[in-house]
């Protein structure tokens, strides 16, 4: 069964909350790829959206959009997830995990898309102290 560490980044309030979604609420994400909605209940959102933004395997491997499936691939890379140049012209061959959510995916980032009625503090019983 799977098990995610589920990070929600709400861009309306800059923050960001974490979950361990699994059971029933993680095989939501089963088989969706980055960019697609999905329902918010299984983050304890309801009637909001979330889109997947990203994420990565328990080896630390990240996602990429440009990578079909959900296998490992070796691609070689000139920036963004996975790998960041130091020099211009600079790439480098990388092991990253396809852009479909698989049980082997260890943390996903979603994003919030479309807003519910309540607010978010108020449903994730967040009452904005940082601490």
């Amino acid at each position: 069964m799977a098990t995610f560490q589920v990070a929600v980044a709400d861009p309306e309030s800059g923050r960001t909350y974490q979950f361990e979604v699994d059971g029933q609420d993680a095989n939501r994400f089963i088989g969706r790829e980055i960019g697609a909605a999905v329902d918010g209940g299984a983050v304890g959102l309801d009637g909001y959206t979330v889109e997947i933004t990203g994420g990565s395997d328990d080896a630390g491997r990240p996602m990429r959009e440009d990578v079909d499936g959900s296998d490992l691939m070796e691609v070689l890379l000139e920036g963004g997830a996975g790998f960041n140049p130091d020099e211009d012209g600079e790439r480098k061959r990388v092991t990253v995990r396809g852009k479909e959510v698989s049980e082997a995916v260890a943390q996903l980032n979603v994003a919030i898309d479309e807003h519910g009625e309540e607010p978010v503090a108020e449903l994730l019983g967040a009452d904005g102290d940082d601490e």
